[in-house]
């Protein structure tokens, strides 16, 4: 006869969970930086750092201001007492001692586009010249975005080793990340005609070309001229240019998705417990 199943021991070992694997789709292209040559780096930040300086651009903080918002509030039993003791006429300090917070020359700071959001924003506008962006952003990731973006609205950009080292302490910030200067500027005009052509083309697959003159100013005349012909155009007319200029436009070879498969916390790393809070009666 056959023996019967035996029931397994409460000593036996566990089975250990499956891992669980997450897959995620990647840009199959590797878009980075175009490299800058060191004179050029050279000529960059030294002739931004004289113009800051030339215009007095500075960011100044009262640091009075900055040391009440850290002083705790007074409770209200002590309110009472303490106005009772200020109610004495305060001296007023003299004009030239106090400093307004805030950029020095304004119309100057209206010219510019200072961090990534604020470039970012700028560009998707379409309202820069140029841009620049420090190499020492880390991750890489928090620029990366600006490539396309600034060769998408034929804007010249590049990324300038030690920007934020030179012009953060001129400027009176931490760091600058990156900088634009948008197409109303006028104390900059000649820096940026002069920086432009030193500024190295980008490169993007899907994105072929960059004109020449990108930081020529449209006339507004001709681009209402366009606007009338476009309308006087039929639609059949705009079907059969749009067909002759992608005919002419050379084919770009597109590559399959970079399929990654990520292992959420391969360490086993486990968050501690939350201690219970003691409630104070």
């Amino acid at each position: 006869m056959a023996a019967a199943p035996q029931a397994p021991g409460r000593g036996s070992v566990r089975k250990t969970r499956p891992l669980t694997v997450k897959t995620s789709l990647n840009n199959p292209y590797a878009i980075c930086w175009s490299t800058l040559e060191r004179e050029h780096m050279h000529f960059i930040l030294q002739t931004l750092e004289d113009r800051f300086k030339s215009l007095g651009l500075r960011k100044m903080e009262d640091k009075k201001k900055r040391r009440k918002q850290f002083l705790k509030k007074p409770s209200p039993d002590r309110c009472g007492t303490e106005v009772e003791k200020s109610e004495g006429p305060k001296e007023k300090p003299p004009e030239g001692s106090e400093q307004e917070s805030g950029w020095t020359p304004v119309d100057v700071r209206k010219q510019l586009a200072i961090g990534i959001n604020e470039v970012t924003r700028a560009l998707e506008r379409n309202g820069l010249l140029l841009v620049l962006v420090c190499r020492s952003a880390k991750p890489a990731i928090l620029t990366s975005h600006l490539i396309q973006l600034s060769l998408s609205r034929a804007v010249p950009a590049c990324q300038v080793p030690r920007l934020s080292e030179r012009l953060a302490p001129v400027i009176g910030l931490k760091c600058v990340l990156a900088l634009g200067f948008k197409k109303t500027t006028t104390a900059f005009d000649a820096e940026v005609r002069a920086i432009i052509p030193r500024v190295p083309s980008l490169h993007v697959p899907w994105l072929q070309g960059r004109p020449e003159d990108s930081g020529a100013s449209l006339d507004t005349a001709s681009s209402e001229s366009r606007d009338r012909e476009v309308l006087d155009t039929s639609f059949e007319d705009l079907s059969k240019q749009k067909r002759k200029l992608v005919g002419s436009q050379q084919a770009v070879v597109l590559q399959p998705l970079k399929i990654k498969k990520l292992i959420p916390n391969p360490n086993k790393i486990r968050k501690p417990p939350k201690g219970k809070k003691t409630t104070s009666k």
